[in-house]
């Protein structure tokens, strides 16, 4: 093998596919990246993989000799990461010693065999579907946050992904909040459609997040291929690609967590909203992150307080339209702030019943989002 790539985007490229790389592989190969050069497609492709999620990513560079073999990732990373701006050239040897070579200096790094790299799943291109950019992007946006950090809740530290109709469903739950996304299968500006292919299944959290950043990184109005086939994800566009196993077993069915109806409504400003919210968290976090909501509907003020025996208290007062009875209700700050973050839109809604049952927050606006949040007993 012997090609020459730019230093800057063979360093994005390892820095994208080393997040795949486990710290604590079972077998030594897997500590390693995987580079393979095509002469034909003059085209430098990366893969790491910890055999439940893969990530490659693929682009041009000047190949001379076609060739296959792997690196360890983090020394490769380490050492390209330092190399001076400018081209880089890499030849290996018949001993699996690659040689870098740059305008200050020459390295060479041992590696291993290519054949004994395990392969990335692979999966029948008729069951493929294809997803707007921004549709895919505004589900995890509006859903990752909610998923659970807790890996004896492992089917709740992923996102559940369905098909209804003509709209995409993206729904996370961590037991104490859960967010829903409905995206439409067109985007505008975009003619792409989901497809006919039906699928219910829940995807890691670990994985989507690192599609989320993925994405971010590499804007492209090309659409997202996605196939699900026998417990695994593949998702490929713009010469980029990423493998998850899914997580088994059946997601809770959150539908039946959303009340139909509510005696008190809330509107009011985002910014304000989370203002406020961001200033009383301050002493919130001293005690145990909770914020008191007084809804008052004759003067339509929030009134937000705060009270950390032996540390202080603090108030903050909100303009909003409100309607029905006062109510005292509290919840976790962070979840509503989490949940305000992800909304885009200049104006909210908030739907609440009682101090103890679940409360709705929507965006006025934009993507199709119900938070549903539960407030924590005030104590009097």
């Amino acid at each position: 093998m012997k090609l020459t790539c730019s230093q800057t985007e063979l360093n994005t490229h390892l820095s994208l596919v080393n997040r795949a790389v486990p710290s604590r592989p079972n077998h030594p190969i897997l500590a390693n990246v995987l580079l393979a050069a095509s002469n034909d497609k003059q085209q430098l492709s990366l893969t790491g993989f910890d055999l439940s999620l893969g990530i490659q990513a693929s682009f041009s560079v000047d190949v001379l000799d076609s060739g296959e073999l792997t690196l360890p990732a983090k020394l490769l990373s380490d050492i390209v990461a330092r190399l001076p701006e400018g081209n880089v050239t890499l030849e290996s040897d018949d001993d699996q010693i690659v040689t870098l070579t740059c305008s200050s200096g020459e390295y060479q790094v041992r590696g291993l065999a290519a054949n004994e790299y395990p392969s990335l799943p692979m999966m029948d291109e008729s069951e493929v579907i294809y997803l707007p950019v921004e549709a895919l992007s505004s589900g995890l946006r509006g859903t990752l946050f909610a998923s659970s950090t807790d890996d004896n809740k492992q089917l709740l530290t992923g996102v559940h992904l369905k098909t209804e109709q003509d709209y995409l469903e993206f729904a996370a739950t961590d037991g104490h909040r859960l967010s829903v996304v409905q995206t439409t299968s067109e985007s505008e500006g975009e003619e792409t459609v989901v497809a006919t292919v039906d699928f219910d299944v829940t995807v890691p959290g670990k994985a989507l997040r690192e599609l989320e950043r993925m994405l971010q990184m590499h804007q492209s109005s090309e659409a997202i291929a996605v196939r699900f086939d026998q417990g695994q994800l593949i998702i490929e566009w713009d010469n980029q690609r990423l493998t998850s196993r899914l997580l088994e077993g059946q997601y809770p069915p959150y539908h039946k967590l959303i009340p139909n109806s509510f005696s008190r409504q809330v509107t009011v400003e985002r910014r304000l909203l989370m203002g406020a919210l961001d200033r009383i968290s301050v002493l919130a976090d001293q005690k145990n992150g909770i914020v008191k909501l007084t809804l008052d509907s004759e003067t339509n003020v929030i009134l937000l307080s705060v009270d950390a025996p032996d540390v202080g208290s603090g108030k903050e007062s909100v303009s909003a339209q409100i309607s029905g009875e006062p109510l005292e209700i509290a919840f976790n700050v962070k979840y509503l702030q989490d949940g305000l973050k992800a909304f885009s839109t200049g104006e909210i809604q908030m739907q609440c019943d009682t101090a103890t049952s679940p409360s709705i927050l929507t965006p006025l606006g934009g993507v199709k989002m119900t938070y549903l949040v539960m407030p924590v007993q005030i104590r009097s």
